[in-house]
């Protein structure tokens, strides 16, 4: 099926029980000769942000699943920091047996490269795509006691007071589509960073910041609650899960489409076949019925692709925030 992404158009094919076949030239013998056989032992999963993430929600929704498909354990171990370094570095430091799995976001695979001087791993180059996994709209959320009922309100005033108002901000990504909405308001506002999307949302929820452009499946209920208040869904249309927040378009910024996303890797020394085993994995996880229905509760849309068309998808978003860093004019770290 056709999805669009910030107005670029990307073909994402859902997957069934087998993923497309990967080439085997050049694996090693012992890896062509029973790729079936993979995993004979428990499997890790390495996401680089802290419990409770978007990514993290996803990657725990995989490992129960796979789990039962192949009767391993699969572990998920967080290790945040460091703009996500760390849970790159875990990854590639580790055997390239597929028994280390790397579930990532938009951050570490792609906005990362438009916004650092010289990263210490290589997005397209130091990984072998698998499939992605999911993606979601954002919310812009203020706190409960802002005055701030619509975006509108809250753009006349940092208009006004260029400078003056900050927003929270989880990872580089957020940071840069928090940067997206200024210049799409044509408004100035400050960044204050936070370890990971959670603690951006508590700092709303505790009103040390403004406003914070955050993945909408981990603030819904929380704007269900009362607990932040919703100025905008990033997407075309309304949520309906949540009907009474504008949509994009209706608050006053159409092209303000920001997406987060969530995607498996493995180290680029990885056998093929085994890379291949790893993706027919992924597709059997993602068409259960219980993991789609997950999907589907958290106005999260679920993507199987192929390794091809992530590698073409992170390409192409790489490419597009590195025009938007530049626009923006934000300081290379």
């Amino acid at each position: 099926m056709t999805r669009t992404v910030n107005g670029s158009r990307r073909r994402f094919a859902i997957l069934g029980g087998t993923a497309v076949a990967a080439s085997l030239a050049g694996a090693p013998f012992v890896a062509l000769a029973q790729p079936q056989a993979f995993p004979t032992r428990p499997i890790r999963f390495i996401v680089p942000f802290p419990s409770g993430s978007g990514t993290d929600m996803t990657a725990r929704m995989f490992a129960k699943k796979i789990g039962e498909l192949t009767g391993q354990g699969v572990v998920v171990e967080n290790k945040p920091g460091g703009n996500g370094f760390i849970g790159v570095q875990t990854l590639l430091s580790a055997p390239a047996d597929g028994y280390t799995v790397f579930i990532g976001s938009n951050s570490t695979l792609s906005t990362n490269a438009a916004t650092f001087r010289k990263l210490p791993y290589d997005p397209l180059t130091d990984f072998t795509p698998i499939t992605l996994l999911s993606r979601g709209p954002c919310l812009i959320i203020v706190p409960a006691s802002s005055p701030y009922h619509t975006l509108r309100a809250l753009v006349e005033d940092a208009r006004k007071r260029p400078g003056a108002l900050n927003y929270g901000t989880g990872s580089v990504s957020y940071t840069l589509y928090s940067e997206w909405l200024n210049e799409q308001s044509r408004m100035k506002t400050t960044g204050v960073p936070y370890k990971g999307a959670g603690d951006a949302i508590n700092g709303v929820m505790a009103a040390n910041v403004d406003f914070a452009v955050v993945d909408a499946s981990g603030a819904i209920e929380l704007v269900k609650g009362g607990k932040v208040r919703a100025l905008a869904y990033t997407a075309p249309q309304r949520s309906p899960l949540l009907p009474g927040v504008p949509s994009a378009a209706e608050a006053g910024v159409p092209d303000f489409l920001a997406y987060n996303w969530v995607a498996a890797a493995v180290s680029a020394r990885t056998p093929a076949p085994i890379a291949q085993r790893l993706g027919e994995l992924f597709a059997q996880a993602g068409a259960a019925d219980d993991v789609k229905e997950y999907y589907q509760r958290q106005s999260t849309s679920l993507i199987l692709s192929t390794p091809a068309e992530l590698r073409d998808y992170q390409k192409d978003e790489i490419a597009r925030w590195k025009r938007l860093a530049a626009i923006a004019k934000i300081e290379l770290q």
